[in-house]
This record gives C-alpha cells, sequence and structure tokens, in this order.
C-alpha cells in the first residue's frame, strides 16, 4: 500500500481520542473519512500533517515517515486559516512561497485558479470583504497551488451554494482524474458517496468500518424496493402484509431481506397496482452512517 496508519493511538489525558486505528490506501485513490464530531477525524488528521505528537502507531508513503519532506501535501482545513486583512492574490502567492513555489510561478497559478474559480475580480480585495464561500474558493487554491501528491480536503463545500458548490466539485473531479491521493471528510453523505470508493467510519476513537463502500453495502441484509403509485390501497395492503415501509407523496419505501425473491416480489406488486415507478437499492451511506454510529449526522 502506498499510504497507511499502523496502529495509531492518541490520547488527552484519560481521554482516548484515536485508538489503534489502521487505514490502507492506494496512490491515487480517494478515502471519505466518516464521523460525528469528536469521532477522531480532526485528531488523525493532525498527527498526520505533524501538528500534534502521535503517542504511538505510524505514518507511512511508500514505506517512509509521512511528511512534507518526502511528499507534497496540500491541506483544505474546515476552519478558515486566512488572513482577514491580506488581499486575495498575495495571499494566495504567500501560500504557494511557503510550500516552495517561486513567487512567479505562484502568481501564475494564482491568477490560473482564480480565473478557473470565477473570482478574478476579487485578487485585489481584502479576504474579509469576500463571501463565505469566496472565502472557501480561495481557501481551496491555497490548498492545491503547488500540484500536492498528497491532498486532505475537510468539509470542503462548507458554505457553498449549488453553482459553486458544483465547480468544487469539477475540481476535485479533476484532482482524482489527475491521480492524486485525497481524504475526504464531510458531512455530506451524498457528496462522499459520488467521490469515494473507499471509506472508514470513525466512532469515540475507533475504527468501526474500513472498506470499499459497494462491499458495506452489499454486507447488509437488506435492501430498499422503492415504488411510486397514486393506488390509495397500496398502504393498505403493505400494512397488511407487515412490510417495514415509509411513504411520502406517494412514493413507497420497503426494507426489502436480500433473501427475499425480490422479482417475484416486483411482479406481485406489479400486477395489483398500477406503478409509475420501481427501483431496487442499496442502503445509502447516509443510512449507514446513522446505524453504524447510532445518531443523525451533525453539520
Amino acid at each position: 500500500m502506498t499510504f497507511q496508519i499502523k496502529n495509531l493511538n492518541k490520547s488527552f489525558g484519560n481521554k482516548k481520542a484515536v485508538n489503534n486505528i489502521s487505514i490502507q490506501l492506494e496512490e491515487g485513490q480517494i478515502l471519505g473519512m466518516l464521523g460525528r464530531n469528536g469521532a477522531g477525524k480532526t485528531t488523525t488528521i493532525r498527527m498526520m500533517l505533524e501538528l500534534i505528537p502521535k503517542d504511538s502507531g505510524q505514518i507511512l508513503w511508500k514505506g517512509k515517515p509521512f511528511s512534507k519532506k518526502n511528499l507534497k501535501i496540500g491541506y483544505l482545513p474546515e476552519e478558515r486559516g486566512l488572513y482577514a486583512k491580506m488581499n486575495v492574490l498575495d495571499q494566495i502567492i504567500y501560500f504557494g512561497m511557503l510550500e516552495g513555489m517561486s513567487k512567479k510561478e505562484a502568481k501564475s497559478e494564482a491568477l490560473k485558479w482564480l480565473e478557473k474559480l470565477e473570482i478574478s475580480y476579487a485578487a485585489k480585495k481584502r479576504t474579509e470583504q469576500l463571501s463565505k464561500g469566496n472565502q472557501q474558493k480561495v481557501q481551496l487554491i491555497t490548498a492545491i497551488i503547488h500540484d500536492p501528491n498528497f491532498i486532505i480536503l475537510d468539509e470542503p463545500f462548507s458554505g457553498l451554494d449549488p453553482v459553486n458548490a458544483d465547480m468544487l466539485k469539477r475540481v476535485v473531479k479533476e484532482l482524482i482524474a489527475k491521480k492524486k491521493t485525497i481524504i475526504f471528510c464531510s458531512h455530506q453523505m451524498e457528496q462522499v458517496e459520488s467521490f469515494c470508493s473507499q471509506i472508514c467510519i470513525l466512532k469515540d476513537g475507533n475504527m468501526i468500518v474500513s472498506d470499499k463502500l459497494a462491499n458495506v453495502k452489499s454486507s447488509y441484509d437488506y435492501r430498499y424496493l422503492e415504488l411510486e403509485t397514486s393506488a390509495a390501497d397500496l398502504k393498505d395492503y403493505l400494512t397488511l402484509k407487515q412490510y417495514d415501509f415509509t411513504e411520502e407523496n406517494n412514493r413507497y419505501k420497503l426494507r426489502i431481506p436480500r433473501s427475499e425473491k425480490i422479482y417475484q416480489l416486483i411482479q406481485e406488486f406489479g400486477e395489483k397496482f398500477e406503478l409509475q415507478g420501481i427501483s431496487l437499492k442499496d442502503p445509502s451511506l447516509h443510512e449507514i452512517f446513522i446505524e453504524r454510529t447510532g445518531g443523525d449526522v451533525i453539520a
């Protein structure tokens, strides 16, 4: 494996923040690192970046210590890390130079990225004059301007309206296409599901899930059958048959065991009721997250 976390531990006093976790990731893969607030994600990232020392364990890149000495790392933190009074262009250039770029190279790349993310007009503005969404764009530029090999994106879509969120999605997809190795942290499960083939879920500092997303979904012994119909008697029929289901706006979602002969069931519903739509789905990542962590997603 290219990137490895082996038996990583961290405590703060009597609080075990990270408990013996291990992660493996091939170069060019994207990992969704999930967990409720306080699960240990931020502590793990801070140990990776050598911002805090680990108690024990190893963090490796191609067999060597994971460090800026051995590879270029880009980090988009959840919290804003920009200078409010500094103008946007100078700030991006400054961060680029901190990563070893020349001033000329950093300015050239900064201007390209500002244009790409449609905020060239803000180059000479102070950061505090920008909207929260545009500040997020600037912070993303500072994280990737130096063309890092390994990128950590922590809540990258925070504060973005749908148009700007789509713009940043395209940037993330471009990074994936360039075979960047990425750790993606988000409470927006649909974003994780669209980008990440591999996930891990932390709870109270412990790794409770670590696998390919497809394997995690297929490990569940049920699927969802979704029916759309205006037939008023379907609800009574499902209740009579004691199906586990929810209903909203003529859409019925049935939880069906994998052992059920699903296509016979579909045929039965089709014969008894006029259906406008029918689909069979695995549990969503949102549903898996709630079930495995014991609570709702906290934004």
